[in-house]
């Protein structure tokens, strides 16, 4: 999730796992490749825009995506230059940035993850069928 002047950025997804719903940038850890390197590469081909000050914020274990049981990695970082576009059409309809009292709906499981975590504390998301 990535932050900019108290907004945050959310794109429109348009894929089989979260179409209709709102989404964080994000994408698959390549092989021997760091957390901060995926992040920042993953920013880079989705939206076209650099971040810093990348840190970890949660993490996930979805069973109850069938027929997936995907892990979710979350990190907070702070938008460092360039203007959101969509780079991966077939991927995503839109990136805007938005003020977290003011979300579009409806939001994909892991945003509102992020938004609980935020209010609880709690980092740590174990979610079975």
């Amino acid at each position: 999730m990535v932050f900019k002047d108290g907004k945050i950025l959310l794109g429109k997804s348009k894929t089989i796992y979260a179409k209709g719903n709102y989404i964080f940038p994000g994408g698959h850890l390549e092989y021997m490749e760091s957390f901060e390197n995926c992040i920042k590469r993953e920013l880079m081909e989705e939206c076209g825009i650099e971040i810093e000050d990348i840190k970890f914020h949660s993490i996930s274990s979805n069973a109850d995506d069938k027929p997936y049981h995907n892990i979710h990695l979350m990190f907070t970082a702070k938008w460092k230059s360039g203007r959101p576009r969509v780079l991966e059409p077939e991927k995503t309809e839109s990136w805007e940035w938005y003020d977290l009292n003011n979300l579009p709906k409806p939001l994909f499981k892991n945003v509102e993850l992020f938004l609980e975590s935020r209010k609880t504390g709690n980092n740590c998301f174990d979610l079975e069928e």
